[in-house]
């Protein structure tokens, strides 16, 4: 068989591309515009649930980051997932609610040209947080036509867009993309979200993606009202409803604003591509997850609503240079790259607060974080049917931190490096054959590596912790087309971790905790029925266990040990286009020795287009078309409510699936 034999990537719609004798591991693809657009969106993080595997839930109010599962990882807000758009990553290191916190509220779904994911330490050129798996949004450079759109729905839902690219100049030798929206959504709550926020896009670009250049600046602001995850007791005594809030005070308000350039060349054989990107960043964000466990006084006057805040400043770019040689008559793909980052922060704090009034100060730093990455891979074709793919890559970091309390301030650096290595057998009658090893890593907050002590109680003495944290893992896979129309991948995976990031409810952050392992099973289909009608599916098995031995138990909170996704959609069969999805989320430990569990969780969604002519179309979305009460997250650790006792108790604490909810939207294409 030649390197040209088809193994395409999965996709709902079109092939976008195809991944034979280039991909490196069967649990990387490619997502398509034309996919998403046929998805019914709750929340623009839910983009990241087309890559296999992945569930996005919330646990406080949406202008929050979301909560990502992939891979029997709770990973928080983001931690061990790595994510970029536009060249530009979005993980947020020694942030000030959780490390690598990740919010794309900022993302424009529409303007979206694909996803590019990866899941795995296997890949010399990501680093940090990516050892669970790592994902590049691309957006277009272009647009068909200009959009423009209205969508509403209840509780007060309203979201407009506008977006449209043009000629820079008379000869179109470059273009400008704009889009601007503007959202607002109370949310199905008893205290009104009042979720509002504006999102600006402007992009100029010339060329292609290999050999062009963009200009991409962006702009977001959104504030809101949450409803955080309660107690289960709570509504067990009928004290609350299941949308009621116990604090109506928590909430948020953020901003984002970035600019970034990406040049590509190719001349003489040899791709080079340059980034940078700058970015200014801040976050108020106030909750009250135990609600007046620390109050001294029966009824909680004040309680233990607490703020997080931060401002940041944070500038980076990567170079990479691709080529092509012989070596002893075996064709060689070389690649080196390097990449490098700073984040200034500038207040990050945690405050005692009531609501939303400051009432003292837990801690407060100024931190100044450096980071530099060099990778380099050879890709081997050492016959029509064996290519192997051997990288390194090295990271050097730095931290400064300048804290209220002397013991805390200091600096602290590490260096690590990470190999990867790559075997691919194939392809064979439409099948190749993937084994991969690779070292990872991800970083722990600066605060953390110069630590002294604790900072609620400067008397007592903690443990500092280690700047970078080592990970491993292997898998072996298999991408193939069985029959005509359908096409798979299977990989079975593992992952080993030096020390796990895990949330602390009580204290609303991520702490270092103890070493784990995980391993698992994906496979991940699509089935063209005929020319209009499609069907994919996701379906992940996994187990994950701490491995040091602790009486506490092996379990690891919040790592679910099954997830699927699977979709029904057709489109162009007439005028009429949709798509019916089921998730589901399999149950979960919640404490380390399993004796609390939360249940397995499904739901459904479902998106019926029609176009009325060339230039509009109408598009209902149903969310939880079954009107399932379940919910979102849940957590178990010690609150208190009023008349308790000072110790507090052990709960489950939920934030529910919101209700049934319909949405009408109104495209016009000009």
């Amino acid at each position: 068989m030649s390197h040209a034999e088809a193994v395409p990537t999965i996709d709902i719609r079109a092939r976008a591309e195809d991944l034979a004798g280039v991909a490196q591991a069967a649990s990387e693809g490619v997502v398509s515009a034309e996919r998403l657009s046929l998805v019914p969106l709750l929340r623009p993080g839910e983009v990241l649930e087309m890559v296999p595997g992945l569930l996005v839930t919330q646990h406080a109010g949406d202008g929050k980051a979301n909560q990502y599962f992939l891979r029997g990882f709770n990973l928080d807000h983001g931690t061990d997932f790595a994510t970029w758009v536009a060249g530009v990553p979005v993980n947020m290191p020694s942030h000030a609610h959780g490390q690598g916190y990740t919010d794309l509220n900022f993302l424009i779904p529409e303007l979206v040209q694909q996803v590019r994911y990866r899941k795995g330490p296997y890949f010399a050129e990501d680093g940090d947080f990516a050892s669970a798996g790592s994902a590049r949004i691309e957006l277009r450079r272009s647009l068909d036509a200009g959009l423009a759109q209205v969508t509403v729905g209840p509780g007060g839902y309203v979201r407009t867009l506008l977006a449209d690219s043009i000629p820079a100049r008379s000869d179109a030798a470059g273009q400008w993309l704009y889009g601007v929206e503007l959202f607002h959504n109370n949310g199905p709550w008893t205290v009104p979200e009042h979720y509002r926020k504006f999102n600006g896009v402007l992009r100029y670009s010339e060329g292609t993606a290999a050999q062009g250049l963009t200009l991409t600046a962006m702009a977001y602001q959104g504030r809101w009202t949450s409803t955080d995850q309660v107690p289960q007791r709570a509504l067990d005594q009928g004290l609350i409803g299941r949308y009621d809030s116990l604090d109506p005070t928590a909430g948020g308000n953020t901003q984002r604003y970035s600019l970034s350039g990406e040049w590509a060349q190719m001349q003489d054989g040899v791709h080079r591509k340059t980034e940078w990107w700058a970015l200014q960043s801040a976050l108020d964000l106030w909750s009250n997850f135990a609600y007046c466990l620390s109050d001294a006084q029966a009824m909680c006057p004040v309680g233990d609503q607490f703020q997080q805040a931060e401002r940041r400043t944070a500038a980076g770019g990567a170079h990479s240079r691709h080529w092509a040689s012989t070596w002893q008559g075996v064709d060689v793909r070389h690649a080196w790259g390097v990449q490098a980052r700073a984040d200034d922060v500038a207040p990050v704090g945690l405050y005692r607060t009531h609501q939303r009034e400051r009432l003292g100060t837990v801690r407060e730093d100024r931190v100044q974080q450096q980071s530099l990455g060099l990778w380099a891979e050879s890709e081997l074709r050492w016959n029509d049917w064996l290519r192997t793919t051997a990288g390194v890559r090295g990271d050097a970091y730095r931290f400064k931190v300048q804290s209220n309390l002397a013991a805390n301030s200091g600096q602290a650096q590490s260096a690590l490096l990470s190999s990867k290595l790559s075997v691919v057998l194939g392809p064979w009658r439409g099948s190749e054959f993937y084994a991969n090893h690779g070292q990872g890593y991800h970083s722990n907050d600066a605060r953390g590596t110069t630590l002294r002590v604790d900072p609620a109680d400067p008397t007592n003495a903690v443990q500092s912790v280690s700047p970078l944290v080592r990970t491993r893992g292997e898998e072996i896979g298999l991408r193939s087309e069985w029959l005509p129309g359908w096409t798979s991948t299977l990989a079975l995976w593992q992952l080993r971790m030096a020390s796990e990031l895990l949330f602390v409810g009580d204290a609303g952050t991520t702490e270092p905790s103890r070493p784990s392992r995980r391993r698992g099973v994906e496979w991940h289909h699509f089935v063209a029925l005929n020319a209009h009608w499609a069907i994919d599916g996701d379906l992940a098995w996994s187990q994950a266990r701490f491995t040091d031995g602790d009486l506490a138990g092996p379990y690891i909170p919040g790592a679910a040990s099954t997830t699927a996704n699977l979709g029904l959609s057709w489109d162009g069969q007439g005028p009429w286009s949709g798509a019916l999805r089921l998730r589901y989320w399999g149950a979960r430990p919640l404490v380390e020795d399993n004796s609390w569990r939360a249940p397995a969780a499904a739901w459904v969604n479902l998106r019926v287009g029609y176009r009325t002519s060339k230039h509009e179309q109408w598009a209902l979305d149903v969310y939880n078309l079954l009107d399932r009460r379940v919910n979102d997250i849940e957590y178990a650790y010690v609150s208190r409510l009023a008349g308790e006792s000072a110790q507090g108790l052990l709960d489950r604490h939920v934030h529910p699936v919101e209700p049934r909810t319909v949405r009408l939207r109104w495209t016009h294409r000009f």
